[in-house]
C-alpha cells in the first residue's frame, strides 16, 4: 500500500529546492526578446510543448512563422509536468466511453498510441538526447472499491486490441489491491526534449522569448498581436498557452475546471524503472527521474479543485515523508474539460486553439501539432472532430456549465470574505494602502513584499503560498511570483504595487 503522510510538517525553510527538477535545464543565458513590429503568417503564442511542437509540424510547409513566450521555452506549465508518455491515463477512457460510447473511447486511446509513436520519430529523426526510456505503465487501485474500475478498464483495453496484465504489486514489492500493466510506454525530459526539438526548427521560425502577448485584437481579416512595446501582424494565430486568457467570447471558466498537484522527488539508489498512478481520485502518481546529481523517485499527490481545499502548506506537508525529506518539491495546474478531451482545434476564422489535456499534455501537446498542421494545410485527420473546441455537448457534459459556474463564484466569494486564512503564518499580512487592499510576505529578512491584492483577470483576491512563495488566484490558478510579476495566466498583467 502507498500512503501520503498524514503528519504536519514545518517543511518551510527546510533545506529542498521548491522549484521543478526540469527547470535546471532551462538555459537563461542567451534570450532573444522580440524588439521590433513584424508582419507573419503565422504567430503562435505560447513556447511549452504545444507551441514548439506546432512549430515543428509546420515549419516545412513555407510559411513565415514567429513564436512568442512569455518567458524562456518551457519555462511554464510544460517544466512541471511529470514527463510520462502513455496512453494508461487514470480512468479517461472509462469516463470518455460513458459520456459518449465505445468507439469514441477507442478513438482517443488510439490517438494517444499515435503521439506516442510520433514523440519516438521526432526523437529519433532529430537524434535528441531527452532521457527517453521505455518504461512500463501500471494503473492500480489503492481500495477495494477500485478494483471493479480497473478489471473493467483491462476488458475495455482488451477490446481495443491491447496486452494488458493483472498485478497485485508494482516493480518495487509496493503490494496493491489490484493493478493493471501495459507497455510500449514511455518517460522523459520533456525540458532536454523541447531544447533539441528548438534547435531543429530556430532556422526557420522566428522564436522570442520573454516576449509577452498582452492582447489579441482582429482587424480587416488579421490579427495584430500587441506586446508592451511592439506589434506583431499575422494572418494566422495559434493560442498554445495552458490557460488561453484572450478568448473571453470562448467562455474557458464554463468549459473547463483547473486541478492542482503537488510533487516531491527523493533520492534513491534504484535502478527499477516503471511509472504509475492510480485509477481513482485522489491521484498518487509515480515514476523515476534522472538528475544532474542523483536519480529520483518522483511522487505526485494531493490533486484537488483549485477553488476549494487551498491550504497549500498542508498539501506540501502530507506529499513530504515523515521520515525523509523530498529534494525537490513544486506543484501544478492543470486544465480538466468538461469531457475528458483536449480543446484542439479551430475556433473562428484563421484562429486556433489548443488547451485542456487533463494532465496529459505530453501525448496531447505533441498531437495538437499534427492536427493543428492539417487543419491548416486542410488535410484531412481523424482527430480534427474528435478534439474540436467547438463540439457539441450532451446532457452528462452540459450540465457541468452550472458546476463550474458556482465553483468560481464559491472560490470568488470566500476569497473576498476570508482574506486571512487560517493556515497563514505572522508572516503573512493583509491591509489597505492608499485606498488598495493588498498582500503583504515579511521575508526571512524582515523584507516586506507587498502586492495588490485581486487578480487582474476576474479580480478574485489572492492566496498566499508560504512554501513555493507564490500568490495564486483560487478562481483561476494565475499565479504571481512573490513581488507580484504574473508567472501563470489566465490574468495577463502584474499585480506589482508602488506606495
Amino acid at each position: 500500500m502507498i500512503k501520503v503522510s498524514k503528519y504536519k510538517h514545518n517543511i518551510i525553510g527546510d533545506i529542498m529546492k521548491n522549484v521543478s527538477i526540469w527547470s535546471e535545464e532551462i538555459d537563461k543565458s542567451k534570450v532573444n526578446s522580440l524588439d521590433t513590429d513584424l508582419d507573419v503568417d503565422v504567430a503562435i503564442v505560447g513556447g511549452g510543448i504545444t507551441g514548439l511542437s506546432v512549430a515543428y509540424y509546420l515549419s516545412d510547409i513555407g510559411y513565415n512563422i514567429c513564436l512568442l513566450e512569455s518567458k524562456e521555452i518551457g519555462e511554464g506549465i510544460t517544466s512541471r509536468t511529470t514527463g510520462k508518455i502513455t496512453y494508461l491515463q487514470e480512468d479517461l477512457l472509462l469516463k470518455i466511453k460513458d459520456i459518449y460510447n465505445e468507439d469514441v473511447a477507442k478513438k482517443y486511446y488510439e490517438s494517444q498510441k499515435e503521439a506516442i509513436k510520433e514523440l519516438n520519430r521526432i526523437i529519433l529523426e532529430n537524434s535528441i538526447s531527452c532521457d527517453l526510456k521505455k518504461s512500463d505503465s501500471y494503473i492500480f487501485a489503492e481500495n477495494k472499491k477500485d478494483i471493479k474500475k480497473i478489471k473493467e478498464l483491462k476488458e475495455l483495453l482488451e477490446r481495443f486490441g491491447e496486452k494488458i496484465e493483472s498485478v497485485y504489486s508494482l516493480p518495487d514489492d509496493t503490494k496493491v489491491k489490484y493493478g493493471i500493466k501495459g507497455n510500449g510506454t514511455y518517460v522523459f525530459n520533456v525540458i532536454k526534449y523541447l531544447k533539441e526539438l528548438r534547435k531543429a526548427i530556430e532556422d526557420k521560425i522566428k522564436i522570442y522569448e520573454r516576449t509577452k502577448v498582452e492582447n489579441i485584437i482582429k482587424d480587416d481579416g488579421e490579427y495584430v498581436l500587441k506586446t508592451k512595446n511592439n506589434e506583431v501582424k499575422a494572418r494566422k494565430v495559434i493560442i498554445c498557452t495552458h490557460y488561453p486568457f484572450f478568448l473571453f467570447p470562448y467562455l474557458m471558466p464554463l468549459k473547463c475546471s483547473l486541478e492542482k498537484s503537488y510533487v516531491a522527488l527523493y533520492k534513491t539508489n534504484s535502478d527499477i524503472e516503471y511509472n504509475a498512478i492510480t485509477i481513482c481520485k485522489p491521484t498518487i502518481s509515480i515514476r523515476y527521474v534522472e538528475g544532474k546529481r542523483a536519480r529520483y523517485k518522483l511522487v505526485l499527490a494531493k490533486s484537488h479543485n483549485v477553488n476549494f481545499n487551498n491550504d497549500d502548506k498542508d498539501h506540501f506537508a502530507k506529499i513530504s515523508s515523515i521520515k525523509k525529506r523530498p529534494d525537490y518539491l513544486w506543484s501544478n495546474i492543470d486544465v480538466i474539460t468538461k469531457d475528458y478531451m483536449p480543446y484542439v482545434g479551430k475556433i473562428d476564422d484563421n484562429l486556433y486553439l489548443a488547451t485542456g489535456y487533463n494532465t496529459w499534455g505530453m501525448t496531447n501537446g505533441t498531437l495538437a501539432g499534427l492536427i493543428i498542421k492539417d487543419l491548416i494545410i486542410d488535410k484531412r485527420s481523424e482527430y480534427i472532430e474528435l478534439f474540436n473546441p467547438k463540439r457539441s455537448s450532451n446532457m452528462s457534459t452540459f450540465i457541468k456549465y452550472p458546476l463550474y459556474m458556482f465553483n468560481s463564484a464559491y472560490s470568488f466569494g470566500t476569497s473576498k470574505l476570508i482574506k486571512n486564512k487560517s493556515w497563514y503564518s505572522k508572516s503573512v499580512e493583509f491591509k489597505k494602502i492608499k485606498g488598495c487592499n493588498v498582500g503583504i510576505y515579511t521575508d526571512d529578512k524582515g523584507v516586506k513584499h507587498i502586492v495588490k491584492n485581486k487578480c487582474p483577470h476576474l479580480g478574485c483576491s489572492l492566496i498566499f503560498n508560504e512554501v513555493e512563495h507564490t500568490w495564486d488566484c483560487p478562481c483561476h490558478a494565475s499565479r504571481f511570483d512573490i513581488d507580484g510579476k504574473v508567472i501563470n495566466g489566465p490574468s495577463n498583467y502584474d499585480i506589482h504595487f508602488d506606495e
